[in-house]
């Protein structure tokens, strides 16, 4: 799943199939890994810091299974509420301790750490205008000029300028021109124009961004709306319904959680049949229990339907407004608003996919996704090479009991070639702190000869200088270590995590 946000209100957000990379850094500082600044980014409110984790590892066994539940709201409600922590723990932990059969079959979908989508405001706002969907009317200016001809051209009673950066806490954050808020109303379109001098070309520091902030290129001039009243609407795919479901409350502008927990009979849930799709019936009664009257009935039950067709269009997996609200001139708008999307329809969501910002991203991390990896910097100076989210976080804890500390973690996933494992260890040697390399390779999907092939190939050709240490198991393993073992070169193998992981802090210690 791929979560993108229209608002400031920026979630990370953990998929059931991979990773995000600013939750892990945050996830890894609080256990001793201090992430290094800057990179990373997800869409619309990714960069909350995860809470932290219990000590003392990133890595736990899992906990007693909780007794099942059959309201198909309450997993919903359930994933909400938790932390970004606790759910990023209970993935990972997922991954790695699945019954081998169910790991098997999943490695048919790839069960591996994806780059999230990386949506700004704008470009979710559009497309929901595009669908139909109501939201304020708006323009994107990367000039200050454009920006006053922009306010100018809304001809607005009011006026909301918005920084667009990949954050949230942008109207408390500070910029570098010495201006304060990233988000600031104005009745006046020659203040739209004066501010955004101070906004574009500036790094706006907020409590999710790097201590030096990020460099502000673009801003939304939007016409500001007032709301009388507030709601919540939330389509979701639910394991449990087999399809989609309808969840509402009368009360939103609030986190849906403390509404569940305080007064659960304001929660509405409508299952909706992916066959036949939303029914007329449902999406009145569903406009009824949010408390619309009158005209507005009609007009929240046609937006229901219109964000439900949007859900099934662009393969959603979540379509959350809120507040779903109405204003004083009678009007039914989506004002803010998290998408998640599919990853497995990325083939077919070209378009969507095609606008994902990675202008926030590390350097490193965006050459790395062009080879299809998965890179987290870290401040140690121990590099890990695995394959999985799972075993990347074990190898971390692993390392850390030990006495080491990991520089990062490169992550290839299921389907590896020879040629990115050679430009895995490009990526791992270019990082001046690696003083030496831990390969964890667990071969399910993964061809161990594959990587010992690459392993030689790259020792050679980059004539490595750090110490390796390879640790092997699964497919093809002992091919691998006749490969490795008959190279000639001064390679360190290792019968398991543990015995891998004291070699790699030894190594270091030597020096």
């Amino acid at each position: 799943m791929l979560k993108v946000n229209l608002g400031p209100r920026w979630r990370s957000s953990w998929g059931t199939q991979g990773f995000d990379r600013r939750s892990l850094r945050s996830a890894a500082a609080s256990q001793g890994h201090q992430a290094r600044p800057g990179g990373g980014g997800g869409a619309g409110g990714r960069r909350r810091a995860a809470p932290p984790l219990p000590p003392p590892f990133l890595f736990q066994p899992p906990p007693a299974p909780p007794a099942p539940r059959q309201d198909p709201l309450a997993g919903f409600l359930d994933k909400m509420a938790a932390p970004v922590g606790a759910q990023a723990r209970k993935l990972l932990r997922d991954l790695a301790l699945r019954p081998p059969l169910l790991a098997a079959r999943s490695q048919v979908v790839q069960l591996t750490s994806r780059r999230w989508l990386n949506l700004q405001e704008y470009q979710s706002k559009k497309l929901m205008s595009d669908n139909g969907v109501k939201v304020q009317r708006f323009f994107v200016a990367d000039t200050a000029s454009e920006a006053l001809e922009a306010a100018k051209r809304l001809n607005a009673k009011e006026i909301v300028l918005k920084a667009q950066i990949l954050a949230g806490g942008r109207g408390k954050g500070v910029f570098s021109s010495g201006l304060k808020g990233g988000v600031h109303l104005t009745k006046d379109p020659k203040v739209v124009g004066q501010l955004a001098k101070q906004m574009i070309g500036y790094n706006l520091a907020t409590k999710q961004t790097p201590k030096e902030g990020v460099k502000v290129k673009k801003v939304m001039v939007a016409e500001a709306l007032d709301i009388s009243r507030e709601t919540y609407l939330a389509i979701l795919m639910d394991r449990s319904c087999n399809g989609p479901v309808l969840v509402g409350s009368p009360q939103g502008g609030v986190d849906i959680e403390e509404v569940a927990a305080s007064n659960p009979e304001l929660i509405f849930k409508e299952q909706i049949d992916i066959i036949e799709g939303i029914k007329d019936s449902q999406a009145q009664q569903m406009a009824e229990n949010l408390g619309f009257l009158g005209p507005l009935k009609n007009q929240a039950a046609d937006q229901i339907k219109k964000l439900y067709n949007l859900f099934l269009k662009i393969d959603a997996t979540q379509v959350e407004v809120n507040p779903f609200g109405e204003t004083p001139e009678g009007q039914v708008v989506c004002f803010d608003a998290k998408i998640n999307f599919d990853d497995n329809a990325e083939f077919r969501q070209k378009d969507i996919f095609a606008m994902d910002d990675k202008s926030e991203n590390e350097p490193i991390e965006n050459e790395a996704a062009r080879y299809d990896l998965k890179y987290i910097g870290l401040d140690g100076n121990i590099a890990c090479f695995v394959n999985g989210a799972g075993l990347a976080m074990a190898t971390c804890d692993i390392i850390f009991l030990n006495g080491g500390k990991p520089a990062n973690f490169l992550d290839l996933g299921g389907g590896v070639k020879e040629s990115q494992v050679y430009q895995a260890f490009k990526l791992l040697t270019a990082d001046p702190k690696v003083e030496a390399i831990l390969v964890n390779i667990f071969g399910g999907i993964v061809n161990c000869a594959i990587i010992a092939n690459g392993i030689t190939k790259a020792c050679r050709e980059l004539e490595l200088k750090v110490p390796l240490v390879v640790r092997l198991e699964g497919t093809n393993v002992h091919e691998a270590q006749n490969i490795l073992s008959n190279s000639g070169l001064p390679i360190t193998s290792a019968v398991d995590l543990e015995d891998a992981a004291k070699k790699a802090v030894a190594s270091v210690a030597k020096k």
